[in-house]
């Protein structure tokens, strides 16, 4: 596909948002995807060019955390496993159910992550995890294999469930919850890339000058993220839920 100049930069402006939104808080295909359409990409292609896209910022910001201290390596790896197997039997049941009844129980649950996140002052300001325990590497199988079945069957606003799933069931701040929650977003979309991929369902010439936008924002959004912790971390995060409540009550 060839974009016009104009185009492919506003692609890429929206690219380098997505990226700095997803780097705090997850929702970045909130910003992306929705512009992939407005400019005229096909829906099949503008799923596979903004998972793309997305990945390679995603990568990005997953090392940066990384190098920080931001991960808890073994959670987060079981938790990735688990979003794999949860993505493969989330995408096999999307084939045979409707998605609109889930689509009709997320609004009020958004409200109530909302409540819980903004009400309770103290949440994700301090990270009070010590150490792992077995019921840890548990919960974590359970955290991906359920938000990975919903990112297969649904899908937006994962990383920002996965987020606040990290905060309220490990004790982890925001800035850590985060960082797992980039390990377990990089292992869904490298899958999404290699299905896509495979399938011919990329536009390169545009996912790849918008990947570099993203890793922009990644890289920009991560940096901010780990100096300022939940302080710089909420807001943001408030922001997302209020953009994917819109986005399911507006236009599902």
């Amino acid at each position: 596909m060839v974009l016009a100049a104009g185009g492919l930069a506003f692609l890429m402006l929206a690219a380098f948002f997505a990226g700095l939104v997803d780097s705090m808080a997850g929702g970045g295909g909130l910003i992306s995807l929705p512009a992939l359409l407005a400019a005229g990409v096909p829906p099949h292609f503008a799923l596979g060019t903004n998972k793309v896209q997305s990945c390679l910022g995603t990568a990005f910001s997953t090392g940066r955390y990384m190098r920080h201290g931001q991960v808890q390596v073994p959670i987060a790896l079981l938790a990735a496993a688990g979003a794999l197997a949860g993505s493969y039997a989330g995408s096999l049941a999307a084939l045979a159910l409707p998605s609109e009844r889930l689509a009709a129980v997320l609004p009020p649950l958004i409200v109530a992550v909302a409540v819980v996140t903004f009400v309770r002052r103290e949440f994700g300001e301090r990270d009070t995890f010590l150490a792992a325990a077995p019921r840890h590497y548990l919960l974590a199988v359970a955290t991906g294999l359920g938000l990975g079945f919903y990112d297969g069957f649904f899908g937006p606003g994962t990383g920002t469930f996965l987020a606040f799933a990290f905060v309220f069931l490990f004790g982890f701040g925001f800035g850590r919850a985060t960082g797992n929650t980039k390990v377990v977003n990089l292992a869904s979309n490298l899958a999404a890339v290699l299905a896509f991929g495979l399938s011919a369902k990329v536009y390169w010439s545009v996912a790849l000058p918008m990947g570099l936008a993203n890793i922009a924002g990644n890289w920009l959004g991560a940096g901010l993220a780990i100096r300022g912790g939940a302080r710089v971390i909420k807001p943001v995060f408030g922001f997302v839920l209020a953009l994917l409540l819109v986005r399911l009550t507006l236009f599902s």
